[in-house]
Parts: structure tokens; C-alpha cells; sequence
């Protein structure tokens, strides 16, 4: 305990925010929690924090930016109600430790009083900036005290989920209207209403911007995209982004912030974009997200090409090229034999593939979007029926040769059943071909009396230079 606090005092007295947030960090060794809780006991934890904080202040390096030496009185009161439900979340920890050298024997805890007890440090957290007035510098206590409630949230979850599935089958010949699955993400949803609570801590502070809590904001802000996402709740993250966008009068500008901070913020802003199907702007985010990314933070990488693949498919109709894809072996898998099939205008392959990379398209939200890639490949097919036509005899001599522009319907209706392998009437390959007009993929027109197609002399297919 005097260890902790004498860092927590030269943290104090140097403002450093991310120093004094590793004195409430739980990625301690055993023997670390384990030297922190036996330091005192339930009866006087208080009075030996409290004594411990004033002591190490005075003991403090010189040139101590704290006025006479000491915090606030206010202040200290506050610290101790924090470094009291520090010591009482470690107390839990090292029992859940215990229990799992021991087969959970002779132990009352679980993740979900771990929980609770972390979000008991949360809120005696936010109660100093409302009460006991914390500084804004210190604000990288709320990172750490967010980001570890909801890892413990999840634990929680999965623990319970497992408990249950264990009663279930214990008890399967009874039935009710309960349903296990309503308390699935029961304490994962907590955290977010605690984030929650935290987000509006920063975006309401009205203290000048150098000494404004709203430096915290986006760090926040990723920690509830990241909550909302793994609730498969992401419609929720609209609301932040609102309440951001209504407030960014007095907020500092996404550049200011940390580049980890801007790179998170900018890929889940760009997939809520690409999930609302508003896919130029979903590039655009995720651009920025890729280019502001570290060479050699691979993970993150992947994760944002994920979704930037399928934009470009669809808004430029741009395929990846395999040195693009070459560091990432998983999207290699999922978009290298998707993009092989539209460029070969291969429908029936494209099909295929498709369904086979289903459950991780469905899974990262993108099959929807890939689908739409069979117009791309159909376009290709068209196109290659385009180019089998040959040229048209100049009609003056010496003239140059024109590319023959009208093709009998047939022949289109007679590549797309090689294509997909269906046999398809006059009728429905019209409807397919209209539908690529009107979606500027072929520019032309249909004449039915005469079984054409008439394509236009100069673009038949947009963007191809045909």
C-alpha cells in the first residue's frame, strides 16, 4: 500500500495522468494484489489510506505543484473513497485467483462481484469531478477504470452463461417462460449505462478547453463503440455521435487527440456509415483510419479493410489486388476467390464462394454488401459478349472500324446461363439487363421488337473504358 501511494503521490505532484492511473490498474501479480489488500484490514483501510495519502504528499519531491504541500481536503476525501473500493475490487480478484488454484473451492467470489466492485470504483470515479474536485489531468482514470469494467462485464456474462447452461441441463425436464437469453449480456449492458455516465461526465464540462475534462472524450467514446458492437447494438452508437456533433462547438478538434484515439474513432465511424449503406462516407472514414494506422499494427489493419474492401468494390468498383491482401491471410481467403470470379464475370463460381465465406461475411456484416459484387460480375460477363461481337464493317472505305453496338439478346441470355448455370427466357435477361442500365453499369437501351440490345457507341460500360 505505501508503494502505491507514494507513486500516487509523485503522480500528484507532477500531473501525470497515466502514471496515477497504474496505481488502479488490476494487471498486478498476485503477489502485488496480494501485498496491497494484506497491508491493512476492513476496519481501518480508510484511516491508513487516508493517512498515506497526506504523509506521501508531504514527502513529495520538491517543487510540488500542490499548494502548501497538501491536496484539498475535498480532495483527499475523494482519493480515499477511490483507493478504498481499489482495495476492496482487489480483495475480490485475489479471491477468484485463489479459488482457481484450489478447483473454486473455499470461495465466495465470482466476476460478477468483481464487477460490481469495479463499478463501485467507477462511480466513487465520477463522484470526484462532481464532488471532490479531481483535476482533468487525472482523466486516464477513467480509461483504465472503463476499460477493465468491461473486460470484467464480459467475464461476468460468460460466467453466468456457463452456470446456467449447467442448471438447464441439470433441470431439463422442466419448462417455463423464462428465457436464459433476455440476462445473456446482462452486465456487459450495465457497463455501457457506466460508460455512459462517463461520456457525459467529459462532454458536459465547462471548464476552459487546456483544463476541460472533454480531453477524455474519445477514449470513452471507443470504449462505448466498442461495447455497443459486441452487444450487437451498434444503432446505439448513433446517439453518441449525435450528442458529439451537438456539443463540438466548444470541443477540441479529432486531430488534437491522441492518433490511437482518432484511428478507433474513424473505423467505427466508418462502419456504422458502410452498415447505413452510405458507402462513399464509409470509405472515406475508413481511408483516413487506414492511412493513420500504424505499419505495423496488422490486426487493426485487417480489421479495417475488413469493410474498406467492399466500399471500394461498390463505389468504384475497384478489386484487391493480391499484394494488398498479401499480409493478411484470413482476407486473402475471404476476397481473393470473390474478386478472381467478378473479374472472369463468373457468376456461378462468384455464387459459390459466396456461400461458402457466408458465416464470416454474416459474422463481420459485410455479405449483403459482397453480394451486390454479382452486378460486378455480371457487368464483366456482359462485357465479354460485348467484346466476342467483333467490329462492324467501316462504311466508308477506309474508315475505321466501329465495334458492333447491337447484340441480339440471345447471345447475352446465352452467357448468363453458362454463367450461373441456369437456362433464363427473353424476358428475365431483359429485366436483368434494364436493371444494369438503371444502375449505370451498361448504358444503352433495349429493343424488343427486334430481340437488341442497342449499347451506346462511346461507354457502353461506365468506368471500364469500353
Amino acid at each position: 500500500m505505501d508503494s502505491m501511494l507514494s507513486r500516487f503521490a509523485e503522480a500528484q505532484v507532477k500531473c501525470l495522468g497515466y502514471d496515477l492511473s497504474h496505481t488502479l490498474s488490476p494487471d498486478l501479480s498476485y503477489e502485488n494484489l496480494r501485498a496491497v489488500y494484506k497491508s491493512c484490514n476492513a476496519h481501518d483501510v480508510k484511516a491508513v489510506i487516508k493517512r498515506g495519502i497526506q504523509n506521501s504528499i508531504q514527502n513529495s519531491v520538491a517543487g510540488s505543484q500542490v499548494v502548501g504541500g497538501q491536496l484539498p481536503k475535498e480532495e483527499v476525501q475523494g482519493w480515499v473513497e477511490v483507493y478504498h473500493a481499489y482495495w476492496k475490487a482487489v480483495g475480490e480478484l485475489l479471491a477468484i485467483q485463489e479459488s482457481s488454484t484450489t478447483n473454486g473451492k473455499s470461495s465466495n467470489s465470482s466476476w460478477s462481484t468483481i464487477y460490481e466492485s469495479w463499478k463501485e470504483l467507477l462511480s466513487a470515479l465520477i463522484r470526484g469531478y462532481l464532488s471532490h474536485g479531481f483535476e482533468a489531468w487525472t482523466v486516464p482514470c477513467l480509461y483504465v477504470a472503463g476499460r477493465h469494467l468491461r473486460v470484467f462485464a464480459i467475464k461476468a456474462d460468460t460466467e453466468r452463461s456457463n452456470n446456467m447452461s449447467l442448471e438447464s441441463t441439470a433441470e431439463a425436464n422442466f419448462e417455463d417462460d423464462f428465457n436464459p437469453e433476455s440476462e445473456k449480456n446482462q452486465m456487459l449492458e450495465d457497463c455501457a449505462r457506466q460508460l455512459n455516465r462517463v461520456f457525459n461526465l467529459c462532454l458536459s464540462d465547462r471548464a476552459p478547453i487546456d483544463q476541460s475534462r472533454k480531453w477524455g472524450i474519445y477514449y470513452v467514446i471507443n470504449l462505448l463503440f466498442k461495447t455497443y458492437f459486441k452487444l450487437n447494438s451498434a444503432s446505439l452508437s448513433k446517439n453518441i455521435l449525435k450528442a458529439l456533433s451537438a456539443g463540438r462547438g466548444d470541443m477540441p478538434a479529432l486531430e488534437s487527440f491522441p492518433k490511437s484515439q482518432q484511428v478507433t474513432f474513424k473505423y467505427y465511424e466508418g462502419v456504422l456509415c458502410f452498415l447505413e449503406e452510405n458507402y462513399v462516407e464509409a470509405e472515406k472514414h475508413l481511408t483516413k483510419a487506414l492511412d493513420m494506422c500504424h505499419k505495423d499494427a496488422l490486426k487493426n489493419k485487417e480489421l479495417i479493410l475488413t469493410y474498406l474492401v467492399p466500399c471500394h468494390l461498390l463505389t468504384t468498383h475497384t478489386l484487391p489486388s493480391q499484394k494488398l491482401l498479401e499480409p493478411y491471410p484470413r482476407l486473402q481467403k475471404l476476397f481473393l476467390p470473390l474478386s478472381r470470379h467478378i473479374r472472369k464475370g463468373e457468376l456461378h463460381a462468384f455464387d459459390l464462394a459466396l456461400q461458402e465465406g457466408e458465416d464470416e461475411f454474416v459474422k463481420r456484416r459485410i455479405y449483403l454488401t459482397l453480394e451486390r459484387g454479382r452486378d460486378i460480375a455480371l457487368r464483366n460477363l456482359l462485357r465479354k459478349v460485348f467484346f466476342a461481337g467483333g467490329f462492324e464493317e467501316p462504311k466508308a472505305e477506309g474508315g475505321k472500324p466501329v465495334r458492333r453496338t447491337r447484340v441480339p439478346i440471345a447471345e447475352f441470355a446465352a452467357a448468363i446461363s453458362l454463367g450461373s448455370q441456369e437456362t433464363l427466357d427473353n424476358d428475365e435477361v431483359e429485366c436483368l439487363l434494364a436493371n444494369m442500365v438503371y444502375k449505370n453499369l451498361m448504358k444503352g437501351y433495349i429493343a424488343r421488337e427486334r430481340g437488341m440490345m442497342v449499347l451506346s457507341k462511346s461507354g457502353a460500360f461506365p468506368g471500364t473504358g469500353i
